[in-house]
């Protein structure tokens, strides 16, 4: 049987992405040999995001079995005064999203400094976290 710690450790970018989204989480336990993540997510875009959070944990989810509704009920999350965000994914730094967005790797530090709330390292973002990007 699997374990219930070991499995939230395992998708915990999953986890925190779903907390800062406003994804209400209502099972969260395992049935069998898999993780049982059921919840709602306040728009299609959230649920979206939280997918791809799983599937770049596990492709397959193999010990995941999750179902992510639509509840326009919830409240969308605040974003930074520009409005963009950025989900992060395998593979990404801070310096490549600054490239990304503003075209210099350089400005990372104005990413990190928007985030202090989730990054305490510059140099350490996980797949799944929800990014302020500012102007």
């Amino acid at each position: 049987m699997a374990d219930l710690e070991q499995l939230k450790q395992k998708y915990a970018s999953v986890l925190q992405l779903i907390k800062s989204r406003n994804v209400r989480l209502d099972h969260l336990h395992v049935q069998g040999d898999k993780l049982v993540m059921q919840g709602a997510a306040p728009n299609e875009s959230i649920k979206n995001d939280v997918w791809s959070a799983i599937k770049a944990v596990d492709p397959k989810f193999s010990d995941l079995s999750a179902d992510i509704s639509v509840d326009s009920s919830l409240p969308a999350p605040a974003t930074a005064a520009t409005g963009k965000t950025y989900t992060v994914k395998s593979g990404d730094t801070l310096s490549k999203i600054a490239k990304q967005f503003y075209g210099d790797a350089n400005q990372y530090m104005r990413i990190f400094e928007a985030n202090k709330d989730q990054l305490d390292d510059p140099n350490k973002v996980q797949v799944g976290q929800e990014l302020k990007i500012p102007a």
